[in-house]
């Protein structure tokens, strides 16, 4: 299905202007099988928060390497659903086409939804990457192959990188610029880290 689906990525810059982003995170309670999802949509310009919605459940698809997106994508969308504002991009804290099939959770998210989306990660993906420059918005590039699949971004001077790839209908050069534009501060974009902020809350509460 992901080898399939992945002929349906478009990498374009065709989404117009993107003025609200929205962060997607997905959190697990270590004692049990609750699911927390978390969808915050902020302003692009000074990074308000202008939306956000939490969703609980279970997860039914088990935890199997590559097939990520199909245990998260589920509640994701429930999250996304729940928006009273529609995002004009998604981040989310997964890969994008920097997975073994070229089909991460950003580009099955977006293709699902017909709507541009990027893939931001932690770790590095499958293959190996060279270690990008020390300084901010240094970067290099992440190969599947002979094709470019991503990037690995310095976010913060001498900080670990974050790993960007494209999910869909936008360019690897507009998904680095965007989100190395959205983490001002921090080594993570501000989109994720509202969305993760949200789901721990929620689970914290929920003790």
């Amino acid at each position: 299905m992901q080898a399939e689906l992945a002929s349906c990525v478009v990498v374009a810059d065709n989404a117009g202007e993107v003025a609200t982003v929205a962060g997607l995170d997905i959190a697990y309670d270590k004692r049990g099988e609750e699911v927390v999802a978390s969808a915050v949509v902020l302003r692009r310009g000074d990074l308000e928060v202008l939306d956000q919605a939490v969703v609980r459940g279970r997860s039914e698809f088990p935890y199997v390497p590559g097939l990520l997106a199909f245990r998260e994508l589920p509640m994701l969308l429930r999250a996304v659903e729940a928006l009273s504002v529609t995002p004009d991009l998604f981040v989310c804290d997964g890969y994008g086409l920097a997975h073994p099939r070229r089909f991460g959770l950003a580009c099955h998210l977006g293709v699902v939804l017909d709507m541009p989306a990027i893939g931001v990660a932690k770790n590095p993906p499958h293959v190996a990457v060279a270690a990008p420059g020390s300084r901010r918005g240094d970067w290099s590039p992440i190969h599947g192959g002979e094709e470019t699949i991503g990037c690995a971004l310095r976010t913060r001077e001498e900080v670990k990188p974050v790993y960007v790839s494209v999910g869909h209908r936008c360019t690897l050069d507009t998904a680095r610029e965007l989100v190395l534009e959205l983490a001002p501060r921090y080594r993570l974009p501000e989109p994720i880290r509202a969305a993760d902020r949200l789901g721990r809350r929620r689970l914290a509460t929920a003790e």
